[in-house]
């Protein structure tokens, strides 16, 4: 073969091949059969643009050989499988170097083909890809800004702020109550309340709350004050304890301070220098209401067991399943150092020892709950006669039981949720009463909401029932102390965040005992409350 005809056969050889035949030091001369290779080339460029798609192709190839599944795989996902032209692969034949730069030689064909379609797609997407490039730029920017900004990465910080407007009407023939009652709180009024929670978390299970509050409700009846006091005292009211002064601006302060932290999978424990006896409860077994008016049907028909006691305090709960057990202990004057004043377990703590068995589905639940109260207790939810034995009786510590529930209909209608509570409270005394003396006092609940009413995402509810009355007095007198409340309420959900309440409620005889004999009494109360969350 003279020269010319050599660098043909190189020129039509694949490049990849020539030049490993070139670099490769074990190329000699008698090696050198450039037909062969041509042939072989020709064959290898000849099966990848025919593009073997099955291993059925080659004669010579079973299901039972060893590398069947890595050559499936190779025709499958890069299509440069190549054999011989007379249709075998000959798997057990050794391979030269020739052989192997065809072969890569296919595949690198193969692979710039992809990478030319790939091209192709990106300048035919290139404006979708530029504005997803802005999109992607801008989010990255705002994340920077927002973490340049965030104040904790452990907290989160979220808000209400409510606007309540409204008056209350009293009546009756108790002449010189109503006008009193009129002189005190029967202005309108306009008042707020402001709420900033502050969970924090360590673990990811864990939580730190801190709850900062304000607001002006003390001079209104709808914060207690009046002769009727907590019987229509909002649930969103609040003012600071001012030590004895009735209004000691607008200040705030801290309500809650508490941590909880789970011990295992079924034990959680809760303990804080300001933490409130609801806090520390597995369950709360109540589905009413949607939004809160009267404070005293927030607490399950059983405002004594229930009585949301507030201070230092820890407590324990267990769950498994549906089934829980809490137990709890809160002082009200559990930070005063003088023992005759408070503390933690003194006769002037104004403590509260709770426990409660609960079970719940994802309907409905039901709980059974017993509480010590000692005297100093600030019960909601109670006549003026009641309530006074509970907070100023120095001698007095009742026993108090509740049995509350819940249903819900599986989807909102005409059906509302029912919520129902009971309670039977015994006090006794540390020295002889004179005749008279509260002994033993009740109350119930039963709550209606429908949910999505009229439209989607406003609710409708009512409620009614007693206060804690007293039933028995000691020297076995008997007891004037019945007092019957009604709730109704509207909440137009007017966004995600605001949402409008129009209520009214009404109190029989909010007086109870210290109602002059033979004569009525009767509150009506108005108003609109306006809702912001953030």
């Amino acid at each position: 073969m003279n020269r010319r005809g050599v660098v043909s056969r190189f020129r039509q050889a694949p490049v990849g091949l020539v030049l490993l035949a070139a670099l490769s030091p074990a190329a000699t001369a008698a090696e050198l059969n450039l037909d062969t290779i041509n042939r072989y080339a020709r064959s290898a460029a000849g099966q990848n643009q025919e593009q073997v798609t099955s291993l059925n192709q080659f004669s010579d190839v079973k299901p039972t050989d060893w590398a069947f599944q890595a050559l499936s795989n190779l025709i499958e996902r890069y299509g440069c499988v190549a054999g011989y032209p007379n249709g075998t692969y000959k798997g057990g034949q050794a391979i030269t170097r020739y052989e192997a730069a065809a072969l890569l030689n296919a595949c690198l064909d193969r692979i710039t083909e992809v990478t030319d379609e790939l091209k192709r797609l990106m300048a035919e997407f290139e404006k979708e890809l530029a504005v997803l490039r802005g999109r992607v730029d801008g989010l990255e920017a705002k994340v920077g800004e927002l973490e340049a900004i965030q104040f904790s990465t452990t907290t989160k910080l979220s808000g209400q702020a409510t606007f309540v407007i409204g008056a209350n009407a009293f009546s009756g023939s108790d002449t010189p109550n109503v006008d009193a009652a009129r002189a005190a709180v029967g202005a309108t009024t306009f008042s707020y309340d402001i709420q900033l929670s502050f969970d924090t978390s360590f673990t990811g299970k864990d939580l730190l709350r801190t709850i900062l509050r304000a607001g002006n409700f003390a001079d209104s009846a709808f914060g207690g004050a009046g002769p009727t006091g907590s019987l229509s005292t909002l649930e969103a009211a609040f003012q600071e304890d001012c030590g004895g002064a009735a209004d000691c601006g607008d200040v705030v302060a801290i309500d809650k301070l508490f941590y909880q932290f789970p011990i295992d999978s079924q034990f959680t424990a809760t303990f804080g220098g300001r933490v409130g006896q609801e806090d520390m409860l597995a369950l709360w077994p109540s589905a009413y209401p949607a939004d809160t008016i009267l404070n005293l049907f927030t607490l399950n028909g059983a405002p004594a067991a229930y009585n949301k006691n507030l201070g230092p305090g820890a407590g324990l709960w267990w769950q498994q399943g549906g089934l829980s057990i809490s137990a709890s202990y809160v002082a009200a004057n559990g930070d005063v150092g003088d023992p005759n004043l408070g503390g933690i377990g003194t006769k002037a703590s104004a403590g509260t020892g709770t426990v409660q068995i609960g079970y719940a589905k994802e309907r409905w639940g039901l709980a059974a709950i017993y509480s010590r109260i000692q005297s100093g207790v600030d019960v909601p939810g109670t006549t003026p006669f009641t309530g006074l034995t509970y907070a100023f009786n120095p001698n007095s510590r009742t026993d108090a039981f509740g049995v509350s529930g819940y249903w819900q209909p599986a989807r909102s209608g005409w059906i509302p949720s029912i919520s129902a509570g009971w309670g039977l409270n015994g006090t006794n005394y540390d020295s002889p009463q004179a005749p008279g003396a509260l002994r033993t006092s009740q109350s119930w609940m039963v709550g209606l909401q429908w949910d999505d009413a009229f439209i989607k995402g406003n609710a409708l509810g009512m409620a009614v029932g007693q206060p804690i009355f007293a039933t028995a007095l000691t020297g076995d007198q008997t007891p004037q102390d019945g007092n019957v409340a009604w709730e109704w309420w509207y909440k137009l959900q007017v966004t995600d965040s605001i949402s409008v309440t129009p209520a009214l409620f009404y109190l029989s005889r909010p007086l109870g005992q210290d109602t002059t004999p033979v004569t009525t009494f009767r509150q009506l109360g108005g108003l609109v409350k306006t809702t912001f969350r953030f």
